[in-house]
């Protein structure tokens, strides 16, 4: 009996040895060929607290670094910007810039903000405050949240008024198609 055992584990020692032991690297050769071109950083995240308690989280899919003319750039920007008393905003775009010394990002291609209220609002370009929570679009903006649909000119958020709150001001031709039984849902 003990000898048979031994056989068996002998056995089973043997037969695993017998398999391919090389490991692959779980990139392809284009992968490797665009990521030793110039330096970038994966999955960067930038995060913080403002004097006033509001926290503001940057992550992106990759980054590379600026120089002294331009800043660093980055793919699949995202933010998550959350008031002192709980009002949140997230930003999502396609790609942007930050500007650490300038305390500013830049979100570029496909932007969506997004309010804890319901307002979803669609632009080509916003650009955010990294010391507060702050941002406008310099250009056209659509949207829709809990009063109906609306497009402007351009937009601006922040919530540096007296009373805390995250305050949304729409400019230059702003049209609303108000929908009353948008509310009552």
């Amino acid at each position: 009996m003990p000898l048979s055992a031994l056989a068996i584990l002998a056995t089973l020692f043997l037969l695993s040895r017998s398999e391919d032991q090389v490991a692959t690297i779980p990139f392809t050769d284009a992968d490797v060929s665009a990521r030793t071109k110039g330096q970038q950083v994966t999955r960067p995240f930038f995060s913080g607290t403002t004097t006033n308690g509001d926290e503001i989280a940057v992550t992106a899919d990759s980054a590379r670094p600026g120089n002294d003319t331009t800043p660093g750039d980055a793919d699949n920007l995202n933010a998550r910007l959350k008031t002192a008393d709980g009002q949140l905003i997230t930003l999502q775009s396609d790609s942007g810039s930050l500007d650490p010394a300038g305390d500013m990002a830049r979100f570029t291609g496909n932007v969506r903000i997004e309010t804890s209220t319901g307002l979803v609002v669609l632009t080509d370009v916003l650009d955010a405050a990294l010391d507060g929570i702050a941002g406008s679009t310099p250009g056209a903006v659509t949207g829709s949240g809990p009063m109906g649909e609306l497009s402007a000119g351009n937009m601006e958020f922040s919530a540096k008024s007296g009373d805390g709150d995250l305050h949304v001001l729409f400019k230059n031709g702003v049209k609303l198609i108000y929908d009353p039984k948008q509310l009552e849902r």
